[in-house]
């Protein structure tokens, strides 16, 4: 698959699995049934467990989103990235503590995607710059995953939409009553945690939230 290609995928409902959010439940069948609601994206984001069993649990997330037809990524971790990369397809997630996006492109083969948190216009540039394919815009909305982020508006979502040419993906408190207007406002995607695995049915939220992006797209267009 080309570049081009990849990158046309960087659209529509991103889900984060996290074994902190997914609590008991399979991560697996979580994932499972993200997908069956309409997820397009996954991405593994583990602060839990060592990095040998983050890459055991990377290793089968990319097969399941594979057969679904999903891209993943893994957040963080460019070595396991590195490890998975192949035919079945893997990302990486950086933010703007981790490794930065140019050093990872040093060692990344072309065909595994970076994505790049950002909070304003001239972080999402450097991103492109240094070879990023999506950049993400937060964080737009209260949220108790992350304890050190930065605010971001729904009017610096647009600027950077405009001023980088990337996809972008929304994140922070994204949820089914805000997650039409994030997509109005131009975002590609719309990232969530807690709004799917934390919810009591997986697959109707997702379902749900899935439904809402795309009529917040329809409205802008």
């Amino acid at each position: 698959m080309t570049e081009e290609a990849k990158r046309a995928r960087l659209a529509g409902l991103y889900v984060v699995l996290d074994p902190d959010v997914t609590g008991d439940r399979d991560i697996i069948q979580v994932a499972r049934e993200a997908m069956a609601g309409g997820a397009t994206v996954l991405q593994l984001r583990d602060k839990r467990h060592d990095k040998g069993r983050q890459l055991e649990l990377a290793r089968a997330l990319q097969r399941v989103a594979a057969e679904g037809h999903a891209l993943f990524f893994v957040n963080d971790h460019v070595d396991v990235a590195l490890l998975l990369a192949g035919p079945d397809g893997i990302g990486v997630h950086l933010g703007q503590k981790d490794i930065p996006v140019a050093e990872a492109r040093r060692i990344l083969p072309r065909n595994v995607l970076v994505g790049a948190s950002t909070n304003n216009v001239a972080e999402a540039l450097r991103a492109k710059a240094d070879g990023a394919d999506y950049v993400s815009v937060g964080c737009l909305y209260p949220t108790r995953t992350k304890g050190d982020t930065r605010p971001a508006t729904l009017d610096m979502l647009r600027a950077v939409k405009q001023a980088a040419g990337l996809p972008v993906c929304a994140i922070g408190g994204v949820n089914e009553g805000n997650i039409a207007e994030v997509a109005s406002a131009g975002a590609d995607m719309a990232s969530v945690i807690r709004a799917v695995c934390a919810a009591p049915d997986v697959g109707a939220a997702a379902r749900l939230l899935a439904s809402r992006f795309r009529q917040g797209r329809e409205g802008a267009s």
